[in-house]
């Protein structure tokens, strides 16, 4: 196991100071190799240090211009801190080089998302769940997507899955109640806004989902 393997280990570990300590014999004694900086930017990273994770990676672009990974690990100091356009084109300068996984695709289609932009987040978030299937947020988030772009077909059928990894998806529960409520099954909407109260007794949106059906009985 290399330093860079142990420095990951205890990050895994939550050891951060003897990440930081071996992350940082990495870079001096290969100063010239974008890892150990890319390494040490995404401990910052989950200190949410933003400011000096910025600064490694890119220090780790600056001698790699094609380093995914610190393009990656850019994407998301801007993203947690809603600096949404930089977080895009971080994103997507990471896929543009050639980087091929799922949670790449998936902030990018979140970021998407955060700028209002969902029919051009569908794609990167489709091709997140291609890559990662068993994936509930991932499922979930394109699920949700798919509503928004009134694709409610393919959309029940995503939260379907998403309550076959987690029955108890208080959220799953209630957009499907939505949906089931928009084509007029009443009965079915019901059942899904009573699932999601039970399983979060606060949710406010079933609940409201629950006022608009007994308005719509009353009516009847």
């Amino acid at each position: 196991m290399d330093k860079n393997e142990v420095g990951i280990k205890y990050i895994q570990e939550h050891k951060y100071e003897e990440a930081a300590k071996i992350f940082n014999e990495v870079i001096e004694e290969n100063p010239s190799e974008p890892l150990g900086y890319i390494n040490f930017g995404n401990l910052l990273l989950h200190l949410k240090e933003y400011s000096r994770a910025e600064s490694f990676f890119l220090k780790a672009i600056e001698l790699d211009k094609e380093a995914l990974a610190a393009y990656y690990g850019l994407g998301n100091v801007y993203f947690d801190q809603s600096i949404f356009d930089k977080a895009r084109e971080s994103f997507q300068q990471a896929i543009s080089l050639g980087l091929d996984d799922a949670d790449v695709y998936f902030m990018l289609g979140i970021t998407l998302q955060n700028q209002d932009q969902s029919k051009l987040a569908l794609p990167f978030l489709l091709r997140a769940v291609e890559l990662n299937p068993y994936d509930e947020e991932m499922l979930f988030q394109y699920g949700l997507t798919l509503a928004q772009c009134n694709h409610l077909i393919d959309a029940k059928e995503i939260f379907e899955k998403v309550l076959s990894l987690h029955e108890e998806h208080s959220d799953a529960h209630y957009n499907l109640g939505v949906i089931n409520l928009f084509n007029e099954n009443i009965e079915d909407a019901e059942k899904h806004f009573d699932e999601a109260l039970r399983i979060q007794p606060e949710h406010v949106l079933a609940a409201n989902g629950k006022k608009t059906i007994e308005t719509f009985k009353n009516r009847e």
